[in-house]
């Protein structure tokens, strides 16, 4: 609870990385095994790629980052690079 509201909406938001995880999980389940790592990582990159219909955030991007990498600028600019 020490960040600024910026950071900690960003931070202790877990339902967008969760979503992601399952997604990755069901993706991977259902084709069973890969041949190569490269096919493995082709795969979750599809699972990225593709936008989740009916959702409220299709795109999946996160809103409000911007605020927060500036907060996290003000806090840690050294770590923090432009890329």
């Amino acid at each position: 609870m020490a960040f600024p509201p910026e950071i900690r909406r960003i931070v202790y938001t877990t339902n967008a990385v969760e979503s992601l995880n399952a997604r990755f999980r069901h993706a991977t389940r259902r084709r069973g095994h890969f041949p190569t790592e490269q096919a493995a990582l082709k795969v979750l990159y599809l699972v990225i790629r593709n936008p989740r219909p009916n959702r409220a955030n299709v795109t999946g991007k996160t809103t409000g980052w911007k605020k927060a990498l500036n907060a996290l600028a003000l806090y840690y600019g050294e770590r923090i690079t432009a890329n």
